[in-house]
């Protein structure tokens, strides 16, 4: 297990910004062209695009492997459960990407890379400021669904504090920066089955979950009235394409939408950090980005291991 660290922090070291400087000096311009089409078109479309930068880096590490399509009897991480809200046109943001850098440098850009650069494009696109962002990842060829379906990789959204900690944790990442991280949900929506067990049927004493402002409950349940609906609801209704401090706000009021976003203020020292985070929105966007620089350099593949695919969608 030392070993293994080892190795992970040694790769995680080459990672440095600007590694493209010489080899394709407008490979983040690109990417960020490829964004820019998208997003005139998919007004949300950042949203997931951040989520697939998540879901790749707890899986296999940062590796761009929730990119490969299934093939040969093999169902990948893309077509899991928990990733099937993932739209195809956040994928296609990256093969646009790709074309663009196969025709302009081939063969020297990875889609690790790629997911890292339009990830950052996202939340500065939505105000939550630009960040440096260190690459040299390199592709893995493995894909496997089941490693998605795993809790031990993938957070669910009824994740209590010390299961959503356990998680990070096992990433190398401490609970600070998982408060930090679910900031995310500041964008983007949901689908109505990952939260109606808090508006019906809660426990047995209660049909709604008492955490939830009852307000808050009573809109749900109208956008969502039956626990089988598949509306699609803001995370955060107050600014669902704004990346600011308006989660940490909600979740003070008891608006948190997910019982993990809820679970934050379940500790005094989670609690303290979600305060901080809503009163000033600066600390939370620097410390947001921070974040996302260290979970970029989960599980990195570098120097001679892992492979430049030429296709996202497939191992060379």
């Amino acid at each position: 297990m030392a070993l293994c660290s080892l190795m992970r922090a040694s790769a995680a070291s080459k990672l440095r910004v600007g590694f493209y400087a010489q080899t394709c000096p407008r490979a983040e311009a690109l990417v960020r062209e490829a964004f820019d089409d998208a997003v005139r078109k998919t007004d949300d479309i950042g949203a997931d695009l951040l989520r697939m930068h998540f879901h790749d880096c707890f899986v296999r590490g940062c590796d761009g492997s929730i990119l490969i399509a299934s093939a040969n009897g093999n169902t990948v991480e893309k077509d899991a459960e928990i990733n099937q809200t993932i739209e195809e046109e956040a994928f296609q943001v990256v093969d646009n990407a790709k074309a663009s850098l196969e025709a302009a440098c081939p063969g020297v850009v990875s889609c690790a890379d790629i997911l890292a650069y339009v990830a950052r494009d996202s939340v500065a696109h939505y105000g939550g400021g630009f960040y440096n962002v260190p690459a040299g990842r390199r592709d893995g060829r493995i894909s496997l669904a089941t490693d998605v379906g795993s809790e031990s990789n993938i957070p669910r959204h009824n994740f209590t504090l010390d299961q959503f900690t356990r998680v990070f944790a096992r990433k190398g990442l401490t609970q600070s920066e998982m408060i930090t991280r679910s900031g995310a949900h500041t964008i983007g929506i949901a689908h109505c089955p990952a939260f109606t067990e808090r508006l019906y049927n809660f426990n047995s004493s209660s049909g709604v979950d008492p955490t939830l402002d009852s307000a808050y409950a009573v809109q749900l349940q109208q956008q969502c009235p039956t626990a089988a609906s598949n509306t699609e609801v803001p995370m955060d209704l107050p600014s669902e394409l704004g990346f600011d401090n308006s989660y940490y706000q909600g979740i003070l009021r008891n608006r948190g939408l997910f019982t993990s976003d809820q679970t934050l203020v379940s500790t005094p020292a989670a609690a303290a950090q979600v305060k901080l985070f809503a009163r000033n929105s600066a600390v939370f966007k620097n410390r947001f980005a921070a974040a996302m620089v260290r979970m970029g350099s989960i599980g990195v593949l570098t120097g001679s291991n892992g492979e430049i695919r030429s296709n996202c969608r497939a191992p060379n």
